[in-house]
């Protein structure tokens, strides 16, 4: 079987999802390689703001711009950990760069930098991400739990979270009333 590389691609969780945690769920691919997958769900905002995320880990927050952008569930895995999508790349402690002006950073130092009124220009937190170990993903698409799509990054960046499943869904050509709730096989 070829390798696929999903990076950069948006999952699109089918309707007859039945995990509870992605049924629903636009996924942004941030790393896919031979050992796994890692993303981050982009449309779960947990109920709160990235001000309020601020005063929880003690950071004062200057930038008015994004005090009241929501924080988002970013997948099960460490969820209790920060992961921060953000533009332009910068050059923090501990940044995965996705493509040239977009990356995703864990380490406080963007949070810091935000908080004294500097940082990058756009961002979107998530607490948690969604990984997958090698061939997992894969079989997921096997059995049709996802549709995939290149990702155009201002549907995370610019869109109200609700509209962002079928925002990717009219990437692909697709009407949410055209998909099926049953999988099934030509």
């Amino acid at each position: 079987m070829e390798a696929i590389n999903l990076t950069r691609q948006f999952l699109i969780a089918m309707p007859a999802m039945a995990d509870p945690i992605f049924a629903k769920s636009l996924v942004y691919v941030v790393d896919h390689n031979p050992e796994g997958a890692m993303g981050v769900i982009v449309n779960r905002p947990i109920g709160m703001d990235v001000r309020t995320l601020f005063e929880q880990v003690d950071i004062e927050l200057q930038r008015e711009d994004v005090a009241e952008q929501q924080v988002y569930f970013g997948g099960p895995v460490q969820t209790d950990r920060g992961f921060v999508l953000h533009q332009p790349l910068g050059n923090w402690q501990s940044t995965m760069s996705i493509e040239d002006e977009l990356g995703l950073t864990t380490s406080k130092d963007v949070l810091l930098a935000v908080g004294s009124g500097a940082g990058p220009d756009r961002l979107f937190v998530t607490l948690g991400y969604a990984g997958w170990d090698a061939g997992q993903l894969e079989g997921e698409l096997a059995q049709n739990a996802w549709l995939t799509v290149e990702a155009d990054i201002e549907v995370v960046f610019s869109l109200p979270s609700e509209q962002r499943y079928e925002a990717a869904l009219k990437l692909l050509g697709i009407d949410m009333a055209m998909l099926s709730e049953t999988a099934g096989h030509a």
